[in-house]
């Protein structure tokens, strides 16, 4: 039986062929046309047009027929209209242990409690008090969200221009992320940081409009997380940098000059979270200095980095983040689920694509291969092969002998890649196509889109990298690219520890070729090393938390570390 609802997929003339399979359909209640009769009609069509359904062979030396990828299943959808199955079985933990709250609308975002089908048992059980911490969040932003008498009374606050007590008379107070052009994996991270911060601060997290989030991620809570686009400032977030005046590094200064001081502060301030955040901005994650935005009502922040990490460092939040996450290798695994579900749109894309190429496999093995130099001669492709043999992630194959037909269940994987490239996919495709393994496993290879080129602000390019991340935390085992946040946010999600792509140096691959990776966390490519009682930079030297390290991948990165070492 289907497990999920997809958008509708075959030709026109297969809908009266789903009508009649009802013997086939009967496990699942049709809204539109039935998920399941989709892909029977692919088998179906495939025998009667003696073509192999997608993934599989005709013979030994017959060719493949073109995988189903997301520009296939976009074209489909839009001749055909959007039609959705919805199956009679619900997860058993729908709820993923607590973490996601009853009662949210279903028909409006499908995968919120449809996502635990496409899982395997997780390992990884939110904290008692995680799922307390957030049903009290979830009130909190009922209350003070957007169109509240909460949130309005807050807003004619701001456009007074002037602190006064008037904050406390609403008891809300905001952090609104906002983010640079930057890839999609840096945006995933930055906004999962500023809802942390928002969690260990009784803050409620409001989402920039602009950001592409609408198109998706799912509304997670009851009340919109998105800012009104006609909020006063909204018009300023772009032009905010680190010397801002409005900024909280230049509003440290002012006070230690005697220009400004506490009791007197603005009705906003901007938190310069970048990558080239200077010292006045990095004293934000000091724990001296956190009481200067305590009563601050409205906190604008702009992010391309997880900086998760980082609020470890601040030792007033370090309990409260140690009893919300026991197994701090857990954090974003936790706060990705709970907060970033896809769209429907975007759970068609996945779902359809699963369940056509990725389902039938007795193990799938995803692949994340970013390209940082060129590489016409797909010399990462052996280093590739190298680890997955080394890792027993892939088997080799016999180089002088071709196919053979083999009786009997043979085992299959299926190899899913994600790539801007396509150069990879077809050899990887084409080696096992022309050699056997061996093994004798049958290995089929994948990939649902190649976009060439990184595509920051185009939604759909953005819609397709969203679904991909997705698509590699459903993988059993994975591998990923060294310094991509693409691939952070794919395993992290899926609660897997990769292997990691070690970056050639001088075109010569690395030896070993992958490392497993010590923790399912991101990585932090910037730091603050700035020292809270000296006042100076630090660098990466510095002693760290024993919870926290530096990256398998960046060395100057830093990154929690799994305290559950057998997980």
């Amino acid at each position: 039986m289907m497990r999920s609802w997809n958008p509708a997929y075959p030709p026109k003339d297969a809908i009266p062929w789903c009508r009649e399979a009802k013997s086939f359909c009967t496990s699942v209640k049709v809204i539109g046309i039935s998920a399941a009769c989709l892909v029977g009609f692919f088998v179906l069509y495939s025998a009667m047009e003696n073509k192999p359904f997608y993934g599989q062979r005709t013979s030994e030396s017959g060719p493949w027929r073109k995988d189903v990828d997301f520009d296939d299943i976009i074209k489909r959808t839009r001749e055909m209209g959007e039609y959705f199955a919805q199956p009679v079985q619900e997860p058993e933990d729908k709820l993923l242990g607590g973490l996601l709250p009853e009662g949210l609308d279903v028909n409006s975002c499908v995968s919120r409690y449809q996502s635990a089908l496409y899982r395997k048992e997780q390992k990884h059980q939110p904290s008692s008090y995680l799922v307390s911490r957030l049903r009290k969040y979830e009130a909190l932003h009922k209350q003070c969200g957007p169109f509240t008498e909460s949130y309005n009374r807050s807003l004619e606050y701001l456009k007074s221009g002037s602190h006064s007590q008037y904050t406390n008379s609403t008891g809300c107070k905001y952090v609104i992320w906002t983010h640079p052009i930057h890839g999609l994996g840096n945006r995933i991270l930055s906004l999962a940081s500023a809802f942390l911060y928002a969690l260990l601060t009784n803050r409620v997290l409001l989402v920039d409009p602009e950001s592409e989030v609408p198109d998706l991620f799912c509304e997670p809570f009851e009340v919109s997380w998105l800012l009104p686009s006609d909020f006063p400032l909204i018009g300023n977030f772009s032009g905010f940098d680190k010397n801002s005046p409005q900024s909280f590094g230049t509003l440290l200064k002012n006070i230690s000059r005697g220009s400004s001081n506490s009791s007197s502060l603005p009705p906003y301030i901007y938190l310069h979270l970048l990558h080239d955040y200077d010292d006045d901005n990095k004293r934000f994650f000091c724990n001296q200095d956190q009481p200067v935005v305590q009563n601050v009502t409205w906190l604008i922040a702009k992010s391309n980095v997880y900086f998760a990490p980082a609020l470890f460092s601040v030792s007033t939040f370090q309990q409260e983040i140690s009893s919300l996450f026991p197994d701090l290798g857990t954090v974003f695994h936790h706060l990705g689920r709970y907060l970033f579900h896809p769209t429907n749109f975007v759970w068609g894309l996945i779902t359809t694509y699963y369940d056509t190429n990725l389902a039938r496999a007795d193990e799938r093995i995803g692949i994340q291969i970013r390209v940082f130099e060129k590489d016409p001669e797909l010399q990462l492709l052996d280093q590739i092969m190298a680890c997955a043999a080394k890792e027993n992630l892939l088997p080799l194959v016999n180089g002088t002998e071709p196919v053979a037909s083999q009786s009997g269940k043979l085992k299959t994987k299926a190899v899913l890649i994600a790539s801007l490239e396509y150069g990879y996919f077809k050899a990887m495709r084409s080696m096992y196509w022309k050699h056997s393994t061996v093994t004798g496993e049958v290995i089929e290879v994948h990939q649902p889109s190649h976009e060439k080129h990184q595509y920051n602000d185009k939604k759909m390019h953005n819609i397709k990298a969203w679904a991909e991340m997705y698509l590699l935390s459903l993988t059993d085992k994975l591998v990923t690219s060294a310094d991509s946040t693409f691939g952070y946010v794919a395993h992290s999600l899926g609660g897997l520890k990769p292997w990691i792509l070690y970056k050639p140096e001088n075109h010569v691959a690395p030896d070993p070729p992958c490392r497993r990776a010590v923790s399912k966390e991101p990585c932090m490519h910037a730091p603050p090393y700035y020292d809270c009682i000296t006042k100076q930079w630090t660098g990466p030297g510095a002693k760290l938390d024993p919870h926290v390290q530096h990256c398998d991948d960046k060395w100057y990165g830093i990154k929690f570390i799994d305290r559950e070492e057998n997980l």
